[in-house]
C-alpha cells in the first residue's frame, strides 16, 4: 500500500504506473474520498472539541441554564453519530480504492503486456544437444517408477501426483542441498512457517484481494498459503524492528498451496503446474533505501542463480515486463531454465522488491539513527520450488536408456549416480 500523502501528490505518476503494469485503479475516485474522508474527521474533531467544551460548562450551570446545554449536548451527540457512520461509510470506500493502488515500477522496468515481452538479461549455460529424441519428465518419471500421476489423480483429483522411489529420494536431496547451501553461504536465519494463514498476511504482502480467486480458503476464514513469503512477512506484522538488526534475511520453508485458477488448459500433465507443492523462499526486510533495495534484489537473485549453475542446468534471467508485475512488485527477474522436450525456457524462479509497499500494509517499521520512525523495504526470491525443478533435472539429464544422471552436486544426498528405477 502507497502512502496516501505521495498519492495525492504524485496522482499522474500513480496513473502511469497503473498504466504500465496494466492494473486499473480509479486514483481521481480515490483521491475525491479521500478528500470527503478528510472534511468528516475534521467535522468530528471540532464537534469532539464541542463536546468537552460543552461538558465543562454543564458541571457549572446550574436549573433552567444546565437544562438547556443537556439539551444542546444530546444533539451535538446525534450529529456526532450521524458523522461517525458516515465516515465508516466512507472508509469503507476509502479502504478498498486504496487496497487496488499498485505500487510505481522502476524506471528500468520495460513496456509490455505479458511476460512473453519480457527482456532478457542474462543467459548462462547452452541447452543440451541430445543425439536421441528426449522424452518428457512424465514418460520418464512413470518409466522409472519416480512418480504416479494417475493414482495422484485418484487420490487428490485435477493434478495431483505422487513421488515415489527415485522420484521422493530427488526431492528430498534437492531438500538437503538447498538447505547446505544457503547455511554454508551464512547471514539467513532458517524458517519453517505456515501454510495456514489469516486473512491480514495476505492483504499485507498484496496477494488479496487481487489474487483471491487462486487461494484455497478454508471453511474458518483462513487461507492456504501458495508461499512462504506470506507466513514470513507476517511474523514482523505490527513490530519496530531494530535498524541495528538490517538485513533480516529469512531462509523459509512451507508446503504451498494453489488452485491455477488462472491456467486452464496450462501444463495439465506433469509436475510444473500442480496444486501442491513445497518451496524454499528467500525474504528480506531492509532499510528504506533504494539503493540497498536494488543491492539487495541483485544479491538474492544471484544467490538462486548460483544454486543452479551447482546443478548444471541452463538458464536465462528475464526482467519482466510492467503487464507482468504484481499489485506490489516495483522490479522482478525471473529466472528460466531450459527444458528440451518443449525447447524452450520456463520460469523456475522468481526475485522481486516491493520498496515499502508490504511493510506499510502489515505495520513493520523501524527507526533510523535519527530517531525517526520509517516502515521497513521487504524483498523475496524463489531458492527452490519442487517438484517443478524436478521435471527440469530429469529432462536435462536424461540418458538415451532412459535412465536418469543424478547431478553431481547431488550424488553423495541421493546416494548413487544414476536414477534407473526399481531394480
Amino acid at each position: 500500500m502507497l502512502d496516501i500523502h505521495f498519492i495525492r501528490e504524485n496522482a499522474d505518476i500513480i496513473k502511469a504506473g497503473a498504466a504500465k503494469k496494466h492494473i486499473t485503479a480509479d486514483i481521481d475516485r480515490l483521491i475525491s474520498v479521500d478528500e470527503e474522508r478528510k472534511v468528516l474527521r475534521q467535522e468530528l474533531d471540532a464537534k469532539r472539541a464541542e463536546q468537552n467544551r460543552r461538558s465543562s460548562e454543564i458541571q457549572r450551570a446550574q436549573g433552567e441554564e444546565r437544562e438547556e446545554l443537556l439539551e444542546a449536548m444530546r444533539q451535538l451527540k446525534n450529529g456526532m453519530t450521524e458523522s461517525e457512520e458516515k465516515l465508516k461509510t466512507v472508509m469503507v470506500e476509502w479502504q478498498k480504492l486504496m487496497v487496488t493502488v499498485p505500487n510505481v515500477p522502476d524506471i528500468s522496468v520495460p513496456d509490455g503486456a505479458s511476460d512473453a515481452e519480457n527482456v532478457e538479461v542474462k543467459k548462462w549455460g547452452e541447452p543440451i544437444k541430445f543425439e536421441f529424441a528426449p522424452k518428457d519428465h512424465v514418460e520418464l518419471m512413470t518409466a522409472l517408477g519416480m512418480a504416479d500421476f494417475e493414482r495422484g489423480a485418484k487420490v487428490a483429483g485435477f493434478r495431483g501426483y505422487f513421488l515415489k522411489g527415485d522420484g521422493a529420494l530427488l526431492s528430498y536431496a534437492l531438500w538437503h542441498f538447498i538447505t547446505d547451501h544457503f547455511i554454508k553461504k551464512g547471514g539467513f536465519t532458517p524458517l519453517l512457517v505456515p501454510s495456514l494463514v489469516r486473512r491480514e498476511s495476505f492483504l499485507g504482502t498484496g496477494y488479496l484481494p487481487q489474487s483471491e480467486e487462486d487461494l484455497y480458503k478454508t471453511q474458518d476464514g483462513e487461507y492456504l498459503s501458495g508461499t512462504a513469503e506470506v507466513g514470513t512477512m507476517g511474523y514482523h506484522m505490527d513490530e519496530v524492528l531494530d535498524v541495528k538488526q538490517f538485513p533480516i534475511k529469512y531462509f523459509s520453508f512451507s508446503p504451498c498451496f494453489r488452485r491455477e485458477a488462472g491456467a486452464h488448459g496450462k501444463d495439465t500433465k506433469g509436475l510444473v503446474r500442480v496444486h501442491e507443492f513445497y518451496k524454499f523462499e528467500q525474504v528480506v526486510l531492509c532499510e528504506a533505501s533504494h539503493a540497498m533495495s536494488v543491492a539487495l534484489h541483485e544479491e538474492l537473485t544471484a544467490n538462486a542463480e548460483e544454486m543452479i549453475q551447482a546443478l548444471g542446468i541452463p538458464y536465462h534471467v528475464v526482467v519482466n515486463c510492467g503487464g507482468d508485475l504484481g499489485l506490489g512488485q516495483v522490479k522482478k527477474y525471473d529466472i528460466e531454465c531450459w527444458m528440451p522436450t518443449e525447447g524452450k525456457y520456463r520460469e523456475t524462479h522468481s526475485s522481486s522488491y516491493f520498496h515499502d509497499f508490504q511493510t506499510r500494509r502489515l505495520n513493520i517499521r523501524y527507526r533510523d539513527e535519527q530517531g525517526e520512525m520509517k516502515f521497513a523495504h521487504s524483498l523475496n526470491n524463489t531458492a527452490l520450488a519442487t517438484p517443478r525443478f524436478l521435471a527440469t533435472i530429469v529432462e536435462n539429464y536424461q540418458q538415451a536408456d532412459g535412465t536418469i544422471k543424478v547431478p553431481d552436486a547431488l550424488v553423495s544426498y541421493v546416494g548413487k549416480t544414476t536414477l534407473s528405477g526399481p531394480q
